[in-house]
């Protein structure tokens, strides 16, 4: 898989900057999604590593990782998009979570499609 494809979101991300300054959109709208959607890839990556580093030795400890960084991230998300909301304008909270939308759907596309699939054996 190219690196192109597999950083298609950061790819959106920069696209969007010359969007919002086009259209006028606030960029502090584009600045906050942006913050949020780094620190959204560095939780995951660094998450990511240290599930690799675990191997399947503890499947319980494993998956609550995984499911513990992903609600984690989900919630932080939230929260800025909230707090940048309420303490802006209208048009600043929603031009960021409609990119925040944008960039986390890509993101998830790309997992999903360049997800191996693993075919069970079957049983004797």
């Amino acid at each position: 898989m190219t690196a192109l494809f597999r950083n298609l979101d950061l790819v959106l991300l920069a696209v969007a900057l010359p969007v919002f300054v086009a259209t006028g959109l606030p960029l502090v709208g584009w600045l906050t999604a942006a913050a949020i959607w780094i620190l959204w890839r560095g939780i995951g990556e660094w998450t990511d590593r240290k599930a690799k580093s675990m191997g399947s030795d503890s499947p319980g400890k494993l998956a609550g990782i995984l499911t513990g960084s992903l609600i984690g991230r989900g919630w932080l998300l939230a929260g800025v998009l909230i707090v940048v909301g309420i303490s802006t304008d209208d048009r600043t909270g929603l031009s960021a979570a409609l990119l925040c939308v944008v960039l986390f759907t890509s993101s998830f596309v790309v997992k999903l499609v360049s997800r191996p699939t693993h075919q069970a054996s079957p049983v004797s």
